[in-house]
């Protein structure tokens, strides 16, 4: 009986006679409009019908591309279009399966032209708002099609382009489509991102910038996916991308690498953060002995991703970002000092390589820290000063087979990411910035040999104690420096800052004062020497640190006339001269006008008789240096009974007893047990601490397990001991 009606057709069901009638007799006329609304309206009326009128328009449009007649094609293609774009009702996911299984259809074939048609019929039906759920639906074929036209390589370049192009969209689709409902297939599956993600990453990759180009067309899908993303999607969204990256070496150079990391971070969810950043840590741990320019292009893309991820949270373990990140820098030291990354298979490194890994790690630190809230940087910085090796106490010192210098240059770069925190550290207490924890092992490293390592040191607590900004200011340091280029306080020191001149002023200025006893400071050392006294002088200002810092002025000026030391002629020019300018800064912030005008006086005649002794002549490129032994008559000295005279009847009466007692710094026990200790003596402590530990292993901190005769021991136990003092004095004093 089908038979007969296939023959006469006037016996035919409707619906095959409602779909045959929609073709015209050329197919360059296109969709017969009017009949296509009868077949419309029957659907509608009749959706049971639906399943048929799909079927029938699949049939008509595989026999037709039998035929290779792709105009017809195109029509019963858009037929189905309509159907779906009219018909919302129970019915349609009958319809939704034929018109899937005709686009697969499409999408095998072997023309271009028909994969560009089905994907953009794929986007039509994407659009489209089901109101009724699939349960059995798969878009497993479409993503790996659609992926697999993202790497197309026609050979006509325009082709090539639209095919990318139309991949891109079509996996744009998949992704609308199935991203938001629960009961289709789930797109973020590690076996589906692994498709999606390279197919995204290979034409971004391209910096076309015109519209409708394969990267533009990339980044607004990938812009959305990641918006999509949930909380437990986030990680099988990422690891895809570390792939990609690893297997195509973009990391090196890190222009390409940046910029998807930052496509990932402004399209996330912010609370989602966190989750990259530890992807991109882990990463960096798992890569570990692969070659720097690699790690250097990890840590270069984390330092951005911190940048934008500028929120405060780093995520719950914030001190285990910055232990990775020492870590790496720790390994880089060992690598730079053996030549090579990976032992085993002798992969050789150079010092240049790893030096910019480690310039890129500190410049992390310090993006890191500027994310997180005052008190979370207090933390990092105390968690760094940790782990740096500090004179007189057991530190994790790295490697084994670092050595001595390994040691210095651990210090040293760790010393650099304290300073990267400390520039950017804002704190109305100085109590808060500058704890005892914290203070006192830092100002240790005043007393080391190396030279790098104090002028870290006197950065570090400059930027710590300068609360206005002032140091920038400073930029040239002047026997005539004006002090209204500084932001000075309009109100009296609070109560805090006057506990902490009481607490620790004196231990600065013993430290101010040794450090410039040191042999071999150069400019920059007195340069930073000046800007602290300088931040102090501004920050601190009252009458007694003003007379303070007065007497420590006279007493490095006497010690700049003495040859006890056994400074060099250099050194004891730059103390003159940063003598003239701290006290030239000082006789402006509120001293009598006679101090001024004695200290104008001497700087009027050491510019005249011996400019030598002022920081524009000797703290410069080419110092003028006297040709024979430095001799300074009294005529350019500061007089301390002239300073004396000219505070007697104002305010500072009551100080100018203090003045005529001449500044001599009591040197501390720490002071005596750390002075001139170097890497060597930490080593050495570690190594005898090893010793008494494997000797007796009951060994207690006590004063009766050490040995005598070991002046390591005995260092070590008394530091030991006076930091649980400290400990003990701060919890009372938080107590009370």
């Amino acid at each position: 009986m089908y038979g007969v009606c296939g023959c006469f057709w006037a016996l035919r069901p409707r619906y095959k006679r409602l779909v045959d009638n929609i073709f015209p007799e050329d197919p360059e006329d296109g969709l017969v409009k009017a009949n296509m609304e009868k077949l419309t309206f029957f659907a509608l009326s009749a959706p049971e019908k639906l399943d048929r009128i799909a079927a029938y328009l699949s049939e008509r449009l595989t026999r037709e591309l039998n035929r290779h007649r792709y105009g017809y094609v195109c029509i019963a293609l858009e037929a189905i279009e309509q159907l779906l774009l009219a018909c919302h009702c129970q019915s349609i996911n009958l319809l939704v399966e034929s018109f899937l299984s005709t686009l697969r259809l499409l999408l095998e074939a072997e023309k271009a032209h028909l994969h560009i048609l089905a994907t953009n019929s794929f986007v039509k039906f994407a659009n489209i708002e089901e109101d009724t759920p699939s349960y059995h639906r798969s878009y497993d074929f479409f993503v790996s099609r659609f992926s697999e036209m993202c790497h197309s390589d026609h050979e006509d370049p325009d082709t090539k382009i639209k095919i990318r192009v139309s991949g891109i969209r079509g996996l744009q689709g998949v992704i609308r489509k199935t991203v938001d409902d629960e009961l289709q297939v789930n797109i973020w599956e590690p076996r589906h991102m692994e498709q999606i993600v390279p197919a995204l990453l290979v034409n971004l990759e391209h910096s076309h910038s015109n519209s409708g180009s394969p990267a533009e067309q990339t980044e607004v899908c990938f812009r959305e996916l990641l918006g999509r993303a949930a909380y437990g999607h986030i990680n099988n969204a990422i690891k895809p991308v570390l792939m990609h990256l690893d297997s195509h070496s973009l990391w090196e150079g890190g222009g390409f690498a940046v910029r998807c990391f930052q496509i990932i971070m402004f399209s996330i969810q912010s609370q989602h953060s966190h989750l990259v950043i530890q992807q991109l840590l882990g990463h960096l741990d798992a890569n570990s002995r692969s070659p720097a320019s690699i790690r250097a292009g990890i840590v270069e893309v984390l330092s951005e991703a911190a940048v934008i991820e500028a929120t405060g949270s780093v995520g719950p373990t914030v001190l285990e970002v910055f232990n990775t990140l020492l870590r790496q820098l720790r390994l880089s030291v060992d690598y730079q000092l053996t030549g090579y990354y990976e032992n085993a298979g002798k992969q050789m490194t150079t010092s240049a390589q790893e030096k910019t890994l480690q310039d890129a790690v500190i410049k992390t630190i310090g993006s890191f820290a500027n994310t997180l809230p005052v008190y979370q940087r207090s933390e990092v910085m105390l968690f760094i000063m940790g782990k740096i090796p500090v004179p007189g106490i057991y530190p994790a010192l790295g490697s084994p087979n670092a050595g001595f210098e390994g040691s210095r240059m651990i210090q040293v770069m760790l010393l650099k990411s304290l300073l990267q925190v400390s520039e950017r550290y804002e704190s109305s207490n100085l109590l808060t910035a500058l704890p005892s924890s914290f203070l006192e092992p830092l100002l240790s490293f005043t007393l080391m040999e190396d030279p790098e390592i104090r002028l870290l040191v006197l950065s570090i607590l400059t930027s710590l104690i300068d609360r206005r900004q002032n140091a920038a200011r400073i930029t040239k340091v002047s026997g005539t420096f004006d002090v209204s280029v500084l932001e000075q306080k309009e109100d009296r020191c609070s109560r805090q800052d006057n506990l902490f001149i009481r607490k620790h002023a004196q231990r600065l200025y013993r430290h101010v004062y040794l450090a410039c006893k040191e042999e071999n400071n150069g400019p920059d050392h007195y340069k930073a020497l000046f800007s602290l006294l300088a931040v102090l002088s501004v920050e601190l200002v009252n009458e007694e640190v003003l007379v303070d810092l007065i007497r420590l002025i006279l007493a490095l000026q006497e010690l700049g006339m003495s040859n006890q030391e056994n400074l060099s002629v250099f050194n004891r020019c730059s103390l003159h001269a940063i003598c003239a300018a701290s006290l030239h800064l000082l006789s402006q912030l509120g001293l009598p006008p006679s101090l001024n005008h004695h200290v104008t006086q001497v700087i009027e005649s050491r510019q005249k008789e011996q400019p030598q002794l002022l920081p524009e002549n000797i703290l410069c490129d080419q110092p003028r240096l006297p040709k024979e032994d430095l001799r300074v008559d009294k005529a350019f000295l500061f007089v301390q009974s002239k300073i004396c005279d000219a505070l007697t009847g104002s305010s500072y009466s009551a100080q100018c007893e203090r003045l005529n007692t001449p500044y001599t710094p009591q040197l501390a026990d720490e002071d005596r047990l750390s002075r001139k200790i170097s890497i060597s003596d930490t080593v050495s402590l570690q190594t005898a601490i090893d010793h008494e530990s494997s000797s007796d292993p009951q060994v207690c901190f006590c004063v009766s397990k050490f040995n005598r005769s070991s002046p390591h021991l005995l260092m070590f136990h008394f530091v030991l001991c006076r930091n649980l003092r400290l400990i003990i004095f701060e919890t009372l004093e938080n107590t009370i």
